[in-house]
């Protein structure tokens, strides 16, 4: 079976510093894409989606650029600022770039943003548009109390697709599922999103987490979207504050049944994202 790996990262610190990484982590330090077919080709994965960092827009073009120099890399999801004026003709314009057929969708970084409605402002919802008529997706990196916010933003959108990224940051360390669970529930319900089984182990405990802590999370997510609405992503390198490549991988085949491993693992994300 072939396996995708709808989200990872990559970092290189002499280019521009990633400042949402804590000095004296582990992870504070360089990652490249021959760091990332080491760890991917050992772990068995044939396809990769790499996705934004930072809210600059030199990031994107770089990444179009690795994903048409590597043959692992089948798309990028790239950040422009959905609220500038020229949003439409910013996102044509990165797509006549060189690795520009790689863009498969935006993100921006939801979870940091003071406003829980800042998906519904005017000028946003506009950009949200503009990346739809682009034929892109839109990831959705948020925390719980942003996910009301989400659904309705999607509830307007019915033309654009919207991916949740792990899982919406559920509070796996504490235990709770409420009320990120009815949140969560309340965005499946439209038939329009999706979620990425990505990103459990760095919302538990970091040192001790287990699988039994992951399952009631995955199994709220594997009941509300379905296996043909999930796919399976590392979000390497920052899964190694936590586990490695392999044990995610592992960890995620556990979590899920195998007759579903064919869509979570390869089917979902190669439609969603077009690869």
């Amino acid at each position: 079976m072939t396996v995708v790996d709808a989200h990872h990262h990559v970092w290189d610190l002499s280019v521009r510093d990633q400042d949402w990484i804590a000095e004296g982590s582990p992870i504070r330090r360089d990652f490249t894409v021959a760091d990332l077919a080491a760890e991917a080709r050992a772990a068995g994965v044939d396809r990769t989606v790499l996705v934004q960092t930072v809210t600059v827009p030199e990031e994107t073009p770089e990444f179009l650029a690795l994903a048409a120099g590597h043959e692992l890399i089948a798309g990028v999801v790239g950040w422009t600022d959905l609220t500038r004026p020229d949003v439409a003709d910013e996102l044509a314009r990165l797509r006549e770039l060189p690795g520009g057929r790689y863009l498969k969708g935006i993100r921006h970084q939801v979870q940091g943003e003071p406003d829980p409605e800042w998906l519904l402002r005017p000028d946003v919802r506009r950009g949200l548009t503009a990346v739809a008529d682009a034929g892109l997706v839109y990831d959705l990196v948020v925390l719980p109390r942003q996910l009301p916010a989400c659904t309705e933003a999607a509830a307007s959108l019915p033309q654009l697709t919207f991916v949740l990224d792990h899982l919406g940051k559920p509070p796996i360390a504490s235990g709770a599922l409420e009320p990120w669970a009815s949140g969560l529930r309340a965005l499946a319900a439209l038939p329009h999103t999706v979620c990425k089984l990505s990103g459990m182990v760095t919302e538990a405990d970091l040192a001790s987490w287990t699988i039994d802590d992951l399952r009631p999370y995955a199994d709220v997510v594997l009941e509300a979207f379905g296996p043909d609405r999930l796919m399976f992503g590392s979000d390497w390198p920052v899964c190694t504050l936590a586990a490695t490549y392999g044990d995610i991988l592992d960890v995620t085949r556990r979590l899920t049944d195998p007759q579903d491993h064919a869509r979570i693992f390869e089917g979902t994300a190669t439609r969603v994202y077009d690869l």
